[in-house]
């Protein structure tokens, strides 16, 4: 099959989570299965400014946008062995950041779907059997493509695969704008359409016009029919439920490789990890400052600096968890005023926190190794992809029982000697605390048990292998539907 991924990230060359990750990886995983699977994503600066020598000019074209009249240029790049497409725009992509002020977003990614749309088939050079769109940035190409280019006999038998990667981003902007930037007949512009609650959104739009939408993971695709983790989109998902499904993510194996990673001080292998590790643990403490103690425990928090991620739940019990014998580091951006706690955080236990407030991927692989236990109190998690990475180190996670933390960690059972974490179920933050404190105790006090669950979560195939394999049913599936 020939497969076009439609998506704002794609992890080396941009990415803000795990979106980027995913769109790096997975069609890697279908062409080893001899699968031309290809991506289509903004030029960025960055990109342009780290790859100029890479790039190969494909072709320009004027792409209409309401009133105007844009430059849309077509670039290509292999990454990796992954043929990538990119579309050129200094006004609306020649920034530093991803995204920038939200309705300037709206404006800039309805450009960047009319000139995917305009860049398929002969100028590209590659006919896709299938669009694999991602998000809310690309979720207006299934009514794009019927109402401009199927109602005139293009691409009449192309279908589309919707993954949804955080049901909360949506993409709501006014009917005016929308109807200005995208052009669509008054027959789209309805509830049974793209509207919701009276204006445009464009998350909707691509569950309601394609053919298939999945999640990260399968219990997210349960949990989004509901009030709480629905967003308001929970009776459009269950009227269209027949064709949502989940798929879990994976991560990048190769990548990801604590035999093989130069980040780290020292490398070790899933069967023989204790003095690698350790000696990771100890250059982890030298690096930020804190007391080198093989003894004391070091929790880990990886993440965006969220509501969603559970920083409240951290901060609210931070100071009575440091009263323990343990070492805590944060490492995030996100929210100023998480940033600015977690610093005053840090003040208050400086011989015990760090909070690395930035983004430092180089870090992050060190801290995963170092670590003994990686925090995720998330209120929800489509997927999560930071547990996996983490069980990869041999670093045992502590999360919340929601989305894919649910379908990855297995908590652990000292009557059954099973799992390979920890987990606590309600919104609470002594909840979180009191797990932690059990997790901390079998670390400090049974060896025995805490290297049982380490390397059960080292054992584990957190590879794409699967999921591509369900991706390709699914593809299937969809095609011969058509």
């Amino acid at each position: 099959m020939n497969i076009l991924f439609i998506s704002a990230e794609m992890s080396p060359l941009a990415k803000s989570g795990g979106l980027g990750d995913v769109v790096g990886a997975l069609p890697k995983a279908l062409r080893q299965k001899g699968h031309d699977a290809r991506v289509i994503m903004p030029l960025y600066r960055g990109i342009r400014h780290r790859y100029m020598e890479q790039l190969n000019f494909v072709r320009w074209s004027m792409i209409r946008l309401g009133w105007r009249t844009m430059y849309s240029g077509l670039f290509s790049l292999n990454v990796d062995g992954i043929p990538v497409y990119l579309i050129d725009n200094e006004f609306y992509f020649g920034h530093d950041e991803l995204y920038l002020e939200y309705a300037f977003d709206i404006e800039r990614f309805s450009f960047f779907q009319r000139a995917v749309l305009e860049a398929m088939g002969l100028p590209m050079g590659f006919d896709p059997d299938i669009l694999h769109i991602h998000d809310w940035q690309a979720g207006m190409i299934p009514v794009l493509l019927e109402a401009h280019y199927k109602s005139q006999g293009y691409f009449a038998e192309l279908p589309s695969l919707l993954t949804i990667h955080n049901l909360k981003f949506q993409g709501i902007h006014g009917r005016e704008q929308i109807s200005d930037y995208l052009e669509l007949p008054n027959q789209y512009m309805s509830e049974a359409g793209i509207l919701k609650d009276g204006v445009p959104n464009f998350l909707k739009s691509g569950i309601v016009y394609a053919d298939r939408v999945n999640t990260v993971s399968p219990s997210y695709a349960k949990e989004i029919l509901q009030d709480f983790y629905g967003e308001g989109l929970n009776g459009l998902l269950g009227v269209q439920r027949d064709k949502l499904s989940g798929i879990l993510n994976g991560i990048d194996t190769e990548s990801y490789n604590p035999e093989t990673d130069k980040a780290l001080a020292a490398n070790y292998s899933k069967t023989a990890y204790k003095r690698g590790k350790s000696a990771c643990k100890k250059a982890l403490q030298a690096e930020l400052g804190l007391p080198v103690a093989a003894d004391k425990p070091i929790l880990a928090m990886i993440s965006r600096l969220t509501e969603q991620k559970g920083v409240d739940l951290l901060m609210r019990i931070a100071d009575e968890l440091l009263e323990e014998d343990v070492q805590l580091i944060v490492l995030g951006t996100g929210d100023f005023l998480y940033e600015e706690d977690l610093r005053k955080l840090e003040s208050r236990h400086p011989n015990r926190m760090r909070a690395k407030i930035g983004f430092d991927p180089v870090l992050a692989r060190r801290v995963y190794a170092g670590a003994d236990m990686l925090l995720i109190p998330s209120l929800f998690e489509p997927c999560g992809l930071t547990q996996m990475i983490a069980m990869r180190y041999g670093t045992v996670p502590i999360v919340r029982k929601t989305g894919g933390l649910i379908d990855t960690v297995e908590p652990y059972n000292k009557f059954e000697g099973t799992g390979d974490g920890f987990a606590f179920l309600n919104i609470n933050a002594h909840e979180l605390l009191f797990t932690i404190k059990d997790a901390v105790s079998v670390c400090r006090d049974q060896p025995k048990e805490w290297a049982g669950i380490v390397q059960r979560g080292l054992n584990k195939d957190f590879s794409w292998a699967k999921s591509a394999d369900e991706y390709i049913d699914l593809y299937e599936s969809i095609l011969k539907d058509k």
